[in-house]
């Protein structure tokens, strides 16, 4: 996890004044920074904050490679098959940095063929100056942000987070001045004017989710049983761990005791203990008091064996780092921001209290194996696929949105197996009818892959759904309570009277949303309607709360 910064058009006298701007992303790479002028282009300015995982001592960007000295890069990401790729094309990489191989794929066939070839996750830019071209990309799914703001003039800015970009409105002197979130699975070409300014050329997708990858894969497909789903299953989930266990840096889970991130974290022990880590996994959960998280996290880190840290916080801590979750969100999705809270106040804790800096987690298992408990209403198998495909072509903006910020705030990085381009293809490709909701439970064709392995417990593994802002408190009081009865005497009950005018986009209806609403143009003034299209809500059911807790279904989750 890095972060990533560039500018193109501006004169060196207003760059100059841009130094805030790239500064603003400092968290995503504390550990080196480097700001530099191209000096083959005119006015081009690429800047880089790197949080060193693999090759601390020789990966840091901007990129340059002596077979290829024109072409600069610059990536946040992990590339898992950068070993692979140098087998297969023959590269002789110069460093051991794995985001090498862009270079080396765009060197050998160009852009859209080194896009087609990374399985990862990545947000980059390159540019050739030869060639007078930019080009930015993003991973299928958006597991890394990526930003960028244009301007009538042509002048281009890319940065890993809004907040990157904000702060340039009165250099860059735009009538329209508009941050967009750059689509995942796209890249797109630029030519570079004689004055650094950009003109758009194309941008298209190299790849739609579901889809079978174009690149090698890590399990050969004809590997796979043509008819045991369950053992094809454990296969692709267990190689979408263990291909991202390449880091120089302390490895460790996020464990809410959950199915999904109880699958993963007992997946990594398994497979670090077969690759002979020299520490033991440390795995991290959240909650008040005895809540219903921290019980069956506790049950599953005795279970697998790791090094085990139970983060309690009280109500006094939502109300201190509510405004900060707002600021690194970049959303006021209410969904989003209560969701949050509880992971940034573990990622706080495990920057404060810890040496591990690489997290595994279980973001995407919810969209791909339709989990979440409105699931169970969807008329059809036709209409629950439909809306698993969105909600995973959406996630980037939210739950995916959620697990990039609330980490990065604290310079750590997150890998999440589930949205591994082998994985969901696999798992899309299924039977529709399979795939949904069985006797009402939730995700049942991803737990029963797993029943009878011990990979869990049985009541881990068929534990009912349970939302993260719900599990993390008790079924008395949700944590969206305690945040409603904190903005209560905070705002008039007038205060909504002029909502729609103000807010005409995602109108607030709430106190609490219309809190988030104002933080959120405090921080990032009339950029909602492009960083925020919709508020995140289930489908099919008739409910003004987004809270799994006003379900119909909802009673049977309390355990």
């Amino acid at each position: 996890m890095c972060g990533i910064w560039a500018l193109f058009g501006l004169e060196a006298t207003t760059l100059s004044r841009c130094e805030h701007s790239f500064t603003a992303i400092h968290h995503r790479g504390p550990d080196a920074w480097r700001i530099e002028f191209d000096a083959k282009i005119k006015n081009v300015c690429v800047g880089f904050h790197r949080l060193s995982i693999v090759d601390c001592l020789y990966g840091m960007q901007p990129m340059k490679l002596h077979k290829y000295p024109l072409v600069t890069l610059l990536c946040n990401g992990e590339l898992y098959n950068c070993k692979r790729l140098a087998k297969q094309y023959g590269f002789e990489y110069e460093t051991k940095c794995d985001v090498e191989c862009i270079s080396q794929l765009y060197g050998k066939s160009g852009i859209e063929f080194a896009c087609q070839n990374l399985d990862g996750v990545f947000a980059f830019c390159l540019i050739d100056a030869e060639k007078k071209r930019a080009y930015i990309a993003r991973d299928p799914f958006g597991v890394r942000p990526l930003f960028r703001v244009v301007t009538e003039a042509g002048v281009l800015g890319i940065c890993s987070e809004a907040k990157g970009l904000i702060t340039l409105r009165n250099e860059l002197g735009s009538q329209k001045f508009v941050v967009k979130q750059f689509p995942p699975g796209h890249v797109a070409e630029y030519s570079i004017n004689s004055n650094g300014t950009v003109t758009l050329v194309s941008e298209k997708p190299f790849y739609r989710i579901g889809k079978e990858p174009l690149f090698k894969p890590f399990v050969p497909f004809e590997d796979l049983h043509p008819s045991n789903i369950s053992a094809n299953i454990q296969t692709l989930l267990t190689a979408a761990v263990e291909k991202r266990l390449m880091a120089d840096r302390r490895i460790g889970c996020l464990l809410s005791g959950g199915l999904d991130s109880s699958l993963i974290a007992a997946l990594l022990v398994k497979l670090t203990k077969k690759a002979n880590l020299p520490y033991k996994i440390q795995s991290f959960a959240i909650g008040m008091g005895e809540s219903p998280d921290l019980i069956a996290a506790r049950q599953v880190a005795k279970h697998i064996g790791t090094e085990h840290h139970e983060i309690t916080f009280d109500e006094k801590d939502v109300y201190r780092v509510l405004d900060k979750v707002l600021y690194h969100l970049e959303t006021a999705d209410i969904t989003t921001v209560r969701a949050s809270v509880g992971m940034y106040l573990i990622a706080e804790y495990i920057q404060a209290k810890t040496d591990t800096t690489v997290l595994f987690s279980g973001e995407g298992a919810d969209e791909l194996a339709q989990g979440y408990i409105y699931f169970r209403d969807a008329p059809n198998a036709e209409d629950a696929h439909s809306e698993s495909h969105r909600l995973l072509s959406d996630i980037f903006m939210y739950d995916g949105l959620r697990a990039d910020r609330t980490t990065s705030a604290h310079s750590l990085e997150l890998r999440v197996p589930f949205l591994d381009q082998q994985f969901t293809h696999y798992f899309l490709s299924l039977p529709k009818e399979s795939r949904q909701p069985q006797e009402g439970i939730e995700k049942h064709l991803l737990r029963s892959a797993f029943d009878g392995t011990d990979l869990l417990p049985n009541n881990i593994l068929w534990r009912h759904k349970e939302a993260f802002s719900d599990g993390v408190t008790s079924v008395k009081k949700s944590l969206f309570q305690i945040i409603q009865e904190y903005i209560e005497p905070k705002l008039p009950n007038e205060a909504l009277d002029n909502a729609e005018k103000l807010y005409p986009h995602c109108t607030p209806k709430t106190k609490e949303s219309l809190y988030y609403r104002q933080k959120f143009e405090e921080y990032y003034k009339g950029q909602a309607s492009h960083l925020m299209p919709y508020f995140w809500m289930p489908k099919w059911i008739s409910v003004s709360d987004p809270s799994a807790r006003f379900i119909k279904h909802y009673a049977a989750t309390e355990d």
